[in-house]
């Protein structure tokens, strides 16, 4: 028997030869000969993914979620290394800017459009320098007051919006609460742990059948198209969370969620709510939106650009995820007749 300590993971050998990522066999295992569990979902079925700036990433077969090992989140939640310096905000910035005056107009338009009760107030979470408010502002001028930002590590005040409803701490040191909202490129930035915190306040601050959209690539996305995702000290980004690993920590909060179909970096998360909407459900949202939200999206000063923006990006994606389904379905039985 022989130890060997690879840093994150101290493997203790009893048969074959350990990998650099601290794998016997192809299975994570920790001292005494205990299997790692996943961080996600606990499973005890992690596998080497990537090594990524000497940060070794484990794919989990379970819930099929990517994370950073055991040790590097452990100093994440110590507060030992930060995602939010100086240097990343210098790197930020841009893209924040033009995700705030770009597609992140779209995804605002479409929650209004998905939700079934009338907003009136909508967050954005880990807003970061709170450019999406300034975008709402110049859109949909008539509704300024509905949108609010909170943000925890913001960037030097110089950089941040000047909106008045933008707010530096956590969700806990608002005292109103939100029909809607958003969460965009942030959750992959978190631990599991500290995930569970920021799900546990959102629903704090939601009324029931609250609405909210994420964007964060999920495993699927990040294998298939965007290798360079998973950064632990540039970009930050620590987890692709799997959706089949969010539901239950969603769900221990009250949540439900909905896969965006034809997304795999997106979903919805609804408070209250019982049942997961397939893509012809979200769909007939789209086209029965409530009246109140749709008047918010056709601005009285500013015009309908909002509305148009939102029924245009949803039906892009699901139009496109059901035709998919449908052909795989009339294929499949295309093939079950001639086999």
């Amino acid at each position: 028997m022989a130890v060997k300590d690879r840093g994150a993971l101290s493997v203790i050998l009893v048969q074959g030869e350990v990998d650099p990522a601290g794998c016997m066999n192809g299975i994570i295992v920790h001292t005494r000969g205990v299997i790692v569990s996943c961080p996600v979902c606990s499973s005890k079925s992690l596998t080497s993914y990537r090594t990524i700036s000497d940060v070794h990433y484990f794919e989990c077969s379970g819930c099929g979620s990517l994370s950073a090992d055991a040790q590097f989140l452990a100093d994440v939640e110590a507060g030992k290394l930060s995602n939010y310096t100086d240097a990343y905000w210098q790197e930020e910035l841009k893209a924040a800017r033009e995700r705030s005056f770009g597609s992140s107009l779209n995804r605002v338009a479409e929650t209004f459009l998905y939700s079934r009760i009338p907003i009136d107030r909508y967050i954005d979470v880990g807003s970061g320098p709170g450019y999406l408010l300034d975008a709402l502002s110049l859109v949909m001028p008539s509704s300024k007051s509905t949108f609010h930002a909170v943000e925890l590590f913001p960037p030097a005040e110089e950089h941040r919006t000047t909106h008045p409803n933008y707010v530096v701490g956590t969700l806990d040191s608002l005292s109103i609460e939100f029909e809607a909202g958003s969460c965009i490129e942030v959750i992959e930035h978190l631990t599991p742990s500290i995930l569970r915190e920021l799900v546990r306040q959102l629903a704090s601050r939601s009324t029931p059948g609250a609405l909210y959209y994420f964007n964060s690539a999920q495993p699927e996305h990040v294998k298939q198209y965007d290798q360079g995702y998973l950064d632990p000290y540039g970009r930050g980004h620590i987890v692709s969370y799997s959706l089949k690993g969010l539901r239950p920590i969603f769900a221990e909060f009250g949540f439900t969620i909905h896969p965006l179909h034809g997304r795999t970096w997106a979903f919805l998360a609804e408070f209250d709510r019982v049942k997961e909407c397939t893509a012809d459900e979200l769909l007939t949202r789209v086209w029965t939106a409530l009246p109140q939200n749709i008047d918010r999206l056709k601005d009285h000063e500013f015009g309908p650009l909002m509305y148009t923006v939102g029924i245009e990006s949803a039906r892009c994606y699901l139009e496109h995820a059901i035709a998919m389904q449908r052909t795989n379905w009339a294929l499949s039985l295309v093939n079950r007749l001639t086999a």
